[in-house]
């Protein structure tokens, strides 16, 4: 749907950004909370680092955007839920090989 935007002054302009802004937040928050509600507290997780590879641990706590995981090696880390995966029948401290989808072609 194409919006012409060309005979809009400057303030229009600009309360229109302010409202395109606020929009695309809520729509992230929305996501985030939907991402959220797929998981428990308690729920065995394990998530990508880019600094520490694949970390398995414990989600501990819902935040506004985010929730808080409690590692293995006992640091807490607060993860954008969208970067969760769940894990089922793992003892904490144990080592997760991820799964390799694309490894037979």
């Amino acid at each position: 749907m194409p919006v012409d935007i060309d005979h809009l002054t400057y303030d229009e302009l600009v309360a229109l950004n302010h409202r395109i802004v606020e929009r695309v937040k809520f729509l992230e928050t929305m996501q985030a909370h939907r991402a959220m509600m797929s998981f428990d507290v308690g729920a065995r997780v394990s998530f990508e680092s880019s600094r520490d590879g694949r970390l398995t641990g414990t989600l501990v706590k819902f935040n506004r955007k985010t929730v808080t995981v409690l590692t293995d090696d006992q640091r807490q880390w607060r993860v954008p839920p969208e970067m969760l995966s769940p894990i089922k029948d793992v003892e904490p401290g144990s080592t997760v090989v991820p799964h390799d989808d694309n490894r037979f072609g």
